[in-house]
């Protein structure tokens, strides 16, 4: 079967494996699957999303198509309080991210909340008020679905909150950038290494 991660229930015959990346002096040890994105290792485009982000001490953040839980899990281990929502529309995604969110305790502060759901887009997602919303694009998913994630997030991010994504210029960065620019009051590539691009959009 020819199905990719933006899967709501995959069916790809499993194949769990343990992987580890370091972030901010911590280490971390995710589980994987297939029918997930990059399950054999934290791939760069996410790793530069991560290592990135301005964080504020305190935050409410959503992972934004979740995965295994990489950015939300990391994302909840710099934060000093708050709140860290992980959504995905893939079931073995959150199952994974529920399972890592327990397993990589020890570098998550105590403050913050953690919840980890399934969700299409923000069909489930009833927090409006985000200071900053992650997000590695499902690509191959379409630009349609890309480009309704972006709106939406404009309406679930407070006045001064942001939007962060991860694209390759190959997969269509300047149009993303442009699609972004029709919505948000100010746009900034703030990263570009390897052909991968990170872009901060504010809500003003």
């Amino acid at each position: 079967m020819n199905e990719h991660y933006y899967t709501e229930n995959p069916r790809s015959k499993h194949d769990e494996r343990f992987i580890e990346a370091n972030f901010f002096g911590k280490r971390f040890r995710f589980k994987t699957d297939a029918g997930v994105f990059s399950k054999k290792r934290v791939d760069f485009g996410t790793t530069l999303l991560i290592e990135t982000v301005k964080y504020p001490k305190q935050a409410k953040i959503l992972d934004l198509g979740c995965g295994y839980g990489a950015v939300g899990i990391v994302s909840a281990s710099v934060i000093e309080k708050g709140l860290v929502q992980m959504v995905d529309i893939n079931e073995r995604a959150i199952e994974l991210a529920k399972y890592n969110v327990e397993h990589n305790l020890k570098n998550i502060n105590g403050n913050i909340m953690i919840e980890v759901y399934q969700s299409n887009g923000f069909h489930n997602v009833n927090v409006n008020d985000f200071d900053l919303i992650l997000l590695n694009p499902p690509i191959r998913a379409g630009k349609s679905i890309v480009y309704q994630l972006f709106e939406d997030s404009l309406l679930h991010l407070k006045e001064g909150g942001e939007l962060w994504i991860v694209i390759q210029k190959k997969q269509g960065a300047p149009s993303a950038i442009k699609k972004l620019e029709s919505l948000f009051s100010e746009v900034e590539e703030v990263e570009r290494s390897k052909g991968y691009s990170i872009v901060r959009s504010i809500k003003s």
